[in-house]
């Protein structure tokens, strides 16, 4: 939850007055706490985790549910069992990296708010012209940063910079936010 990405991603909303919330989840505190590298938990524990944060800060339908990767799937898949405000994903893992095949997208027909995905378009967890060809329902809205990998960090030789993907994905979540409310 410390991550320079998830610090930037997390001081710029700040800055815009929003109220963020962090958290880690139970595989990931426990890293913390003994320098053990850990699997993630299932599912349920990382859903009922998340749940009893959500609760603890105003109850679904007042949040606006995020993560990055695996914590964006859960915010997701967690608006797909109980109402929320909305849903933004940095960095969606649409797939496993090398396997295209085993999409991750069935929950999304289930989920009735808004959700935003903000998404490299050399994600490896998901490429634009990957991702393009499926079929996501009308509340999922793709924001794809330029030549942006799972962290939206373009390659030098693309003249972009991994401030301006940073800055874009910020505006678009900002607009999204205020657009919710």
């Amino acid at each position: 939850m410390d991550s320079d990405f998830m610090n930037a991603m997390a001081d710029g909303l700040c800055r815009e007055r929003f109220e963020v919330v962090r958290f880690e989840f139970p595989y990931m505190q426990e890293r913390r706490r003994t320098g053990k590298k850990r699997p993630p938990n299932r599912a349920p524990v990382l859903l009922s985790h998340f749940a009893e944060v959500v609760d603890r800060f105003g109850g679904p339908e007042k949040c606006i549910v995020a993560g990055k990767s695996m914590g964006g799937r859960m915010a997701s898949m967690l608006a797909a069992e109980r109402p929320v405000r909305g849903v933004i994903c940095l960095g969606y893992p649409f797939h496993a990296p090398g396997k295209p095949d085993r999409v991750r997208i069935e929950h999304f027909s289930q989920v009735a708010a808004p959700v935003l995905i903000l998404q490299g378009e050399r994600d490896p967890f998901g490429k634009k012209e990957e991702v393009s060809r499926y079929v996501l329902p009308d509340n999922v809205n793709l924001s794809w940063l330029p030549d942006g990998d799972h962290d939206l960090k373009p390659r030098k030789k693309s003249g972009y910079t991994h401030e301006e993907n940073l800055q874009q994905a910020l505006q678009a979540m900002t607009e999204f936010i205020l657009a919710d409310t």
